[in-house]
């Protein structure tokens, strides 16, 4: 637990930029950490710095050179932090992008004939994908239907819609709205129990903040995070590929070599500012645990991050004894459950007799920033099930405190009242 090593949450606060003040609104409490995190200090520093470098990697000149390595150094890094020893990674133009790339090969690059199938938990990046190419590869579409109840979906969920013909399968691996995980090596299993060699990615752009990576254990073929979820910056997206995924005809320059994923020149800056993620998260696995080893260190990390926003999400939902939490108010209904195991990060709720438009408004006044979900494309899969047009979307992280939860928690019980 982070808050049991005397002033290490104040260490970790400070590794991030604009911690507790936007340079907007000023003084904030940023509990929007779902539509993306903030961005550790080293990152910051680590764009600037190659930002102002003109020079690119396959030149013969020192600072080209110096470009490479940063990029090889990172590709490591990546490997590493994602559990990747086999396989490809790389980056693109975002988490969505790739993710349309790599479902576009899959789909065209498998068998001719057979079907895709996804989960009605997804978000549209997966979807639209695999809607817009099963069709052109002549593969039908289905969306196994998750438990709206609970705001997961199950490997025996799955079981139901696989069959020998399945030959693309996605899953999610976290849900932005409500933050409910799901078992994804469990699914992937099913799966390969009936279609051993259907193709199988996953997007786990919503859950890289939160638990870990461990991809050698999923048995699967893709993977996709976006860094500004992750304490980098916008602008690009990652993907890992498995030696079978790498090797299937994909958009690549005539004459390079067969497997290579990037397009144009790469950013260096990019692949630089993750390695910066990576250290942060050795720093603190060192911090939180004996463990002497890269990878080690970013597994207890990992563990340590958990811990301390399921804390953060007990005391938000259950209070702290002196301060009501969100089960003890009773216009608050909690989507997805009271107690649900799965949840990473993020409480979703509606409020009897107020709008969730009135309820973000009057915490941002207030200098707490959360996030309203609207029945749209984004989220419509998830709240139109429930009957609900929006809701109020609180997404914290580990660098988030009980404090800051407290005063959350006081500012919602005075709107209420």
């Amino acid at each position: 637990m982070l808050t049991t090593i005397p002033g290490l949450m104040d260490e970790v606060r400070d590794q991030f930029s604009l911690i507790d003040n936007c340079p907007v609104q000023g003084k904030r409490i940023f509990f929007e950490n779902a539509g993306g995190s903030l961005t550790l200090k080293s990152v910051v520093e680590q764009s600037t710095e190659y930002a102002a470098i003109p020079d690119n990697q396959g030149r013969n000149n020192p600072a080209s050179h110096e470009a490479g390595q940063a990029i090889t150094q990172a590709k490591e890094d990546i490997r590493t932090f994602f559990n990747a020893p086999n396989g490809q990674v790389f980056v693109g133009e975002s988490g969505t992008e790739l993710l349309f790339r790599l479902i576009r090969t899959a789909c065209l690059g498998t068998a001719a004939g057979g079907e895709v199938v996804g989960s009605t938990l997804e978000h549209p990046a997966s979807k639209s994908a695999c809607i817009r190419w099963a069709k052109i590869a002549g593969k039908t579409y289905q969306a196994v239907p998750h438990n709206i109840e609970t705001g997961t979906v199950t490997a025996n969920d799955y079981l139901a819609h696989i069959s020998a013909e399945t030959r693309v399968a996605t899953i999610l691996h976290t849900s932005p709205v409500t933050g409910i995980s799901v078992d994804v090596a469990a699914i992937s299993k099913a799966i390969r129990k009936i279609s051993p060699d259907c193709v199988i990615i996953i997007d786990g752009i919503q859950h890289a903040a939160h638990g870990g990576l461990n991809i050698e254990s999923y048995d699967i073929d893709g993977y996709v995070i976006s860094p500004y979820k992750v304490f980098s910056r916008h602008g690009y997206g990652i993907a890992w590929v498995s030696d079978r995924l790498a090797t299937m005809p994909h958009d690549t320059l005539i004459g390079s070599p067969d497997a290579s994923w990037e397009l144009g020149t790469r950013d260096a800056g990019a692949y630089a500012t993750f390695s910066k993620v990576t250290e942060y998260f050795e720093w603190l696995g060192g911090r939180v645990s004996n463990a002497t080893d890269q990878r080690s260190k970013i597994e207890a990390a990992g563990r340590a991050i958990l811990a301390h926003e399921k804390l953060l999400i007990d005391v938000m939902l259950s209070g702290n004894g002196t301060t009501k939490g969100l089960l003890d108010m009773p216009e608050v209904h909690v989507i997805a459950g009271n107690d649900n195991p799965h949840r990473e990060g993020l409480v979703s709720i509606t409020v009897i007799g107020h709008s969730s438009k009135s309820i973000v408004s009057e915490l941002s006044a207030r200098g707490i920033r959360v996030h309203i979900r609207r029945a749209d494309h984004y989220s419509g899969n998830i709240l139109t099930p429930l009957g609900l047009k929006s809701c109020i979307r609180v997404s914290l992280c580990h660098y988030n405190t009980e404090h800051e939860v407290i005063i959350f928690l006081k500012a919602m019980n005075a709107l209420i009242s």
